[in-house]
């Protein structure tokens, strides 16, 4: 039979979801189990950038940012269209600004605010303008002691040397390293501290992004008393009659069967590795790379629709879209490198092989992957390359080659990078049409003198402007591409995860088809039908939803279901 174990909510999967239903349950008085399936907690949300979309927060308040009640909501109406689900979206915009005062005043996570940083689609009515964003303050690793073995490591790629950079003031400085003293000093005291940390403790302890966030929460749930195992399979949820009671696990000391009296929460990180899911939805039926850890295989899903539930596909897109560029690893494989911070720097356009440009590539990570595929026939793969100066890589970097003072070499040599001494050497290089990327050129630095983007605006928005360089004039997002030699990263179709999945109403239960709810049984994280409908209209509309609706959840179980 195995061994027995009983609480009052078990919780599958240890991303931000998935912690912060268990937290907020524990401090509403349920005993929580919290199972996981690797070895380390944390899901993909400790290898994020860790912002979270939660308008009319607290810290915005507090920074004089007040809004009208209605904006955000005004605004999601716009953004999401057809895919707009009232019942959701209004569940979602009560409860964020309330799960971030909770967390504020009875947990270890605290945040700052992104008091600067506005929506992606700033020029509609009701965006924001900034303040409702907010990521995790730093955190100190050595204050988990011996749980910070528990936790995710940073992702290779998006760190340096496993150190975690924060997009803001601690990003700028190391950007801005060989042209200030300033930044210079900050960036190597933050370094030598990384590399103390590594000669002490084997990882880095200087925590930001989403490794601070999932820090936090792992001090959050200690504190709260959650019992977090690690290294569990569930094999199935168990019901009584129509109402999921708990569920059976198999771990390195064999299966268990837990019994969970007010019910089941799953979180694990969605299906951006099912591929027999997504191809149908996909572009051609291959679905994106993705950034998601190897464990969102989709076993949330397929636990939830065999009690009943129903997989969401009606969303405007089944995945959270990123242009990615693929690094070659000494063993023959690759990684991904996901393209954030570049595309909007002055003086680097993106063009399909035809060498035509085909989106503002300023606009947002997921609009640059939705119009690259509205670009490609379904029969043809999804890329473009994005094309620079060697003067602009100094300066921005471009891809995973870093900026002065890192080498460039490197990437060349391993072919990560191609490069030109002219634009005729660099199309041959990249297998891109000469006769149309020299007219592309042409056409772009024509306008470009005067700071100008008449093809596609870039620069335009709020938005596009805060990607940009400020340094630069008159357009921070606009600069001439004319002296070689130059470079150049082939960029395909990647995915932060999905946003298609299990179907939920206002308190994150699950539905079937028929829109009952199937009593015992939430789904948060991206496990659940992203509220956002498919669309992404800001930065952090992934974790913030899924710390709202975990908190939800949480809630709505310890007040009895």
């Amino acid at each position: 039979m195995g061994e027995q174990k009983s609480c009052d909510l078990l919780v599958i999967g240890s991303g931000a979801a998935g912690f912060s239903a268990a937290v907020t349950a524990a401090h509403g008085g349920l005993k929580v189990i919290l199972l996981e399936k690797a070895s380390v907690l944390g899901g993909t949300s400790a290898c994020s950038g860790g912002w979270m979309w939660a308008p009319r927060n607290p810290l915005a308040v507090r920074d004089g940012i007040v809004e009208k009640t209605d904006a955000p909501r005004r605004y999601l109406e716009q953004v999401l269209g057809n895919n707009f689900d009232a019942s959701i979206v209004d569940a979602f915009l009560t409860a964020a600004p309330e799960m971030v005062g909770f967390y504020e005043q009875q947990t270890a996570l605290q945040f700052e605010s992104g008091s600067h940083i506005p929506d992606t689609y700033s020029d509609l009515a009701g965006a924001g303008q900034g303040g409702r964003s907010l990521i995790a303050a730093a955190f100190d690793g050595r204050a988990l002691g011996s749980d910070i073995a528990l936790l995710r490591r940073p992702l290779p790629e998006t760190s340096f040397m496993g150190m975690t950079i924060q997009a803001g003031k601690d990003l700028r400085a190391f950007m801005t390293m060989t042209r200030s003293m300033r930044a210079f000093c900050y960036a190597t005291k933050r370094f030598l501290r990384h590399l103390y940390d590594l000669a002490r403790h084997g990882r880095g302890m200087q925590l930001r992004n989403g490794n601070a966030l999932i820090a936090r929460l792992i001090a959050s749930a200690r504190a709260a008393g959650v019992e977090m195992l690690t290294d569990m399979t569930v094999t199935e949820l168990v019901q009584d009659g129509d109402r999921v009671i708990g569920a059976r696990i198999a771990g390195k000391q064999g299966t268990t069967k837990i019994t969970a009296r007010c019910g089941v929460v799953l979180a694990t990180g969605g299906a951006p590795h099912d591929g027999l899911r997504l191809a149908p939805l996909s572009h051609g039926g291959t679905p994106p790379r993705t950034l998601a850890t190897s464990y969102s295989t989709g076993g949330g899903a397929a636990l939830a629709e065999s009690v009943g539930a129903v997989f969401d596909t009606s969303l405007a897109s089944a995945s959270a879209y990123c242009p990615v560029s693929e690094v070659p690893q000494p063993d023959g494989t690759t990684t991904l490198f996901p393209h954030i911070i570049e595309r909007g720097k002055p003086g680097i356009i993106g063009v399909l092989q035809n060498g035509k440009r085909f989106c503002n590539e300023g606009d947002g990570y997921h609009d640059y992957v939705t119009a690259m595929l509205a670009a490609t026939p379904d029969d043809e793969e999804p890329q473009s390359w994005l094309i620079c100066t060697h003067a602009f890589q100094r300066r921005y970097g471009l891809g995973i080659s870093r900026p002065s003072p890192l080498p460039v070499g490197p990437y060349v040599r391993s072919g990560y990078l191609k490069s030109g001494r002219t634009l005729r050497e660099l199309a041959g290089a990249c297998g891109i049409d000469l006769a149309g990327l020299t007219a592309t050129i042409a056409a772009y630095n024509a306008a470009a003198h005067q700071g100008e983007d008449p093809m596609f605006g870039r620069g335009g928005t709020v938005y596009n402007r805060l990607q940009g360089d400020p340094s630069h004039a008159p357009n921070p997002c606009v600069a001439p591409i004319e002296t070689g030699p130059f470079y150049a990263v082939r960029v395909v179709a990647g995915s932060f995860g999905t946003f298609a999945g299990i179907k939920v109403n206002g308190q994150a239960q699950a539905l079937r088809v028929d829109n009952t709810v199937i009593d015992g049984l939430y789904v948060v994280g991206a496990d659940m039908a992203s509220v956002m409908g498919g669309h992404y209209p800001a930065g952090g509309i992934n974790l913030g939803p899924a710390m709202t609706f975990g908190f939800i959840a949480g809630r709505h179980a310890a007040k009895g279901g």
